[in-house]
C-alpha cells in the first residue's frame, strides 16, 4: 500500500473497497454518471462532499461530523403479508421509522408513506402484492393530482427477490428494501422525497437487530414473538428463503433476555421465540464459549453443512428464557427436526412453563420426495424422531408442514403422506400445494412436472386426512380440563372468550363469572392475559368447546398435576 493511503486510513478517511462495499445500499456493480454515488442497484444520488473537503477539514483540525438520523416526515401505514418473521420485521422497521420522527397510522387515506412488507415463499403470496399494488396505483394518482406526494414501499422477501422489476414495474414503488436493510429506511425514504428511487437489497452475515427493541404492534396483547435468529442455512431445493433472508445468524442471548424482561414487565402471558431454522440457534458472541463442541444432530439426520462447533445453543436459551418469568408461557417455531438434541427435549418435559407442542415439518412421507427436497432425513428417521419425543415428552401435541406435488412426486408417493399423516395424528397442520421459486435447487435441477389439477386434487386429500386425524386427536380430549390462556372475546360470539391450551389448540367457553382459585370468594370474570381451567365438552379438527372451571395460575395448575 502506498504511504499516502495507509496515512490515510489510519486516519480513518479511507476505506478498503471491501469497507466501502459493505455500506448499506451499495454495490461494487453499480455504474454511476458523474457526480453521482451509488445507493442501489440501478439507483443514484447526488454526489455529496468529495475527499478534498474532508482533508481540508482535518488540516484545520476540525472534528468529522458524524451521520445523524434523517428526520422523517409524515405519516406511515404499514401492511405485513405473510409469515410471523414478517410481523417482527414490520415491528423493527416501525421501531426504526419512530425513532426518526415519523408517526404511524392506521388509516391508508391519511399516509404519506405506505409500506409494504412482503412474503415470497409461494407465487400467491407475491400475486396478493402484485394486486394490492394495483389498488395503490389509483390512490397515488389521485395524491398526485391534489399534489399531495405519495410514497410507496416494498419491503422483506419480495424485496429482494424482485427488485429490479418492483422498481422498473410502472415506477410505482418509491423504495425497496431488502430483511436486512431496514436500519436504511430513514435515509431511503429522503431520497424518495426528492423524487428518486431508492433501493437497499444488500443481504448481511451478521445483522440481526440486537439492539432494536421491536415496538409491540398489538399494544396491550397477551403474547409476543421475539425474534432469536435470522435465515437459514439447510438449502432445502424448494425453499427460497436462504436467498431471501440470506445465511443463519443469531442474536445474542443477552439482547434476547432483555426483549423477554421488557415483555414480561409488560403483563404478555406468552412469548414465541422466532426463527427460520429457531433450535439451529448459535449465539457466538461470547468468546469463552466459541470452541464449544457441536450438538448432535437427531438420530438419522445429515445436513448439507458441514457441523458447526462453537456458540451458546437452544438448549441454553431456552433455559434462561423460561426462568424470566414462572407465569410466562414459552413457545418456538420454525424448527428443523434434524435440531433436537436430548437435552431440548428434557428441558420442555421439566419446565411447566415451556409448553408441551413441538412443530416437526416432515414436507413429505415418501423418502424418496425427501430426498429430492434435500430435507437430510428418510420417513424412518422423521417416525423414529416422533416416538422419541413422546416418549421423552408424555402428552406433547405435535404439528406439522406438508407440501403437495413437489417436483417428480407420484401417486405412491402421495399415499405415503397421507399414511404418514395418519400415524403421527397431528393437532395442526399447515399444508401448501408446491411453488417453484425462481433461484432455488429446485428450479434450477428439477421440472415442476405435476400437473396444477393434480396439486389441488392432492391437497384437498392431504387436508381430508390431517382433518380426521386432528378431529380424532381432540376428541380424546373431551372430559379433561384444559389451562387455557384467555385472549379475548370470540370472533363469533361477544359472550364468549376464546384462548389456547399448552398444545396450542384454540379453545372456546362462555364468557362467565367463575371462582378464583386463589381463594378469593368473590366471584370474577376471567379478562385477556388469566389462565382459566376449561373442562372440554366437544371438539372438532380445529377448536375446542368448554364450560370456564376457574380462574388459576400457571405455577398452581402445574403443582395440581
Amino acid at each position: 500500500m502506498l504511504p499516502w493511503r495507509r496515512a490515510l486510513r489510519a486516519a480513518g478517511l479511507l476505506r478498503s473497497a471491501a469497507a466501502a462495499d459493505s455500506r448499506p445500499g451499495t454495490s461494487r456493480r453499480t455504474r454511476c454518471g458523474p457526480g453521482e454515488r451509488p445507493v442501489g442497484r440501478g439507483v443514484a444520488l447526488p454526489a455529496g462532499p468529495d475527499l478534498r473537503q474532508f482533508l481540508r477539514g482535518a488540516a484545520a483540525g476540525e472534528p468529522r461530523p458524524e451521520p445523524g438520523p434523517v428526520p422523517g416526515t409524515g405519516k406511515v401505514y404499514l401492511e405485513t403479508y405473510g409469515c410471523q418473521m414478517n410481523v417482527n420485521d414490520t415491528e423493527i422497521a416501525w421501531a426504526i421509522l419512530q425513532k426518526n420522527g415519523y408517526a404511524r397510522t392506521k388509516e391508508l387515506d391519511e399516509a404519506d408513506v405506505i409500506l409494504l412488507v412482503t412474503c415470497s415463499v409461494r407465487e400467491k403470496a407475491e400475486q396478493a402484492i402484485w394486486n394490492r399494488l394495483r389498488h395503490l396505483k389509483a390512490l397515488k394518482a389521485r395524491r398526485q393530482q391534489a399534489r399531495l406526494p405519495l410514497r410507496i414501499g416494498i419491503l422483506g422477501c419480495m424485496a429482494e427477490r424482485l427488485k429490479e422489476e418492483i422498481l422498473h414495474r410502472e415506477k410505482l414503488v418509491d423504495i425497496v428494501a431488502g430483511p436486512d436493510a431496514y436500519r436504511d429506511l430513514p435515509r431511503l425514504l429522503a431520497v424518495a422525497e426528492s423524487g428518486q428511487q431508492a433501493a437497499n437489497v444488500l443481504l448481511s452475515l451478521d445483522e440481526t437487530y440486537a439492539d432494536i427493541l421491536p415496538v409491540q404492534t398489538s399494544a396491550g396483547g397477551t403474547t409476543a414473538f421475539v425474534s432469536i435468529m435470522r435465515g437459514c442455512d439447510n438449502m432445502c431445493s424448494y425453499c427460497i428463503v436462504p436467498f431471501t433472508r440470506g445465511r443463519e445468524r443469531s442474536r445474542p442471548i443477552a439482547s434476547i433476555l432483555q426483549e423477554v424482561r421488557m415483555l414480561s414487565d409488560q403483563g404478555v402471558k406468552e412469548v414465541t421465540l422466532l426463527g427460520q431454522n429457531v433450535n439451529s440457534f448459535r449465539d457466538m458472541s461470547e468468546v469463552q464459549f466459541q470452541s464449544a463442541a457441536a450438538p448432535v444432530l437427531s438420530r438419522g439426520f445429515s445436513t448439507v453443512y458441514k457441523a458447526k462447533p462453537g456458540g451458546l445453543r437452544f438448549a441454553h436459551l431456552l433455559d434462561q428464557v423460561s426462568r424470566i418469568d414462572p407465569e410466562m408461557r414459552i413457545r418456538f417455531t420454525s424448527p428443523h427436526p434434524k435440531d433436537f438434541p436430548d437435552e431440548v427435549l428434557q428441558l420442555i418435559q421439566e419446565r411447566h412453563n415451556i409448553c408441551k407442542q413441538l412443530h416437526l415439518p416432515a414436507q413429505s412421507g415418501s423418502t424418496r420426495v425427501l430426498e429430492a427436497m434435500r430435507r437430510g432425513y428418510t420417513r424412518e428417521a422423521y417416525l423414529e424422531l416422533v416416538h422419541h419425543v413422546r416418549e421423552s415428552i408424555p402428552g406433547v401435541r405435535l404439528s406439522s408442514d406438508f407440501i403437495a406435488g413437489f417436483c417428480g412426486e407420484t401417486e405412491e408417493d402421495h399415499q405415503q403422506t397421507l399414511s404418514l399423516l395418519r400415524e403421527v395424528c397431528y393437532n395442526v397442520g399447515f399444508l401448501f400445494a408446491y411453488s417453484m421459486r425462481q433461484k432455488t435447487r429446485a428450479y434450477h435441477r428439477l421440472q415442476d412436472d405435476v400437473p396444477a389439477d393434480i396439486k389441488k386434487r392432492r391437497l384437498e386429500e392431504l387436508i381430508t386426512v390431517f382433518r380426521e386425524e386432528a378431529a380424532r386427536a381432540n376428541e380424546a380430549l373431551v372430559g379433561q380440563s384444559q389451562l387455557v390462556l384467555v385472549e379475548g372475546p370470540s370472533k363469533r360470539s361477544a359472550s364468549e372468550l376464546c384462548g389456547r391450551n399448552d398444545g396450542n389448540i384454540k379453545v372456546i367457553f362462555p364468557d362467565a363469572e367463575i371462582e378464583d382459585a386463589a381463594g378469593c370468594k368473590a366471584l370474577v370474570r376471567a379478562q385477556p392475559g388469566d389462565y382459566v381451567l376449561v373442562k372440554v365438552t366437544s371438539a372438532s379438527s380445529q377448536t375446542l368447546k368448554g364450560v370456564p372451571l376457574c380462574r388459576t395460575s400457571l405455577s398452581r395448575s402445574a403443582a395440581c398435576h
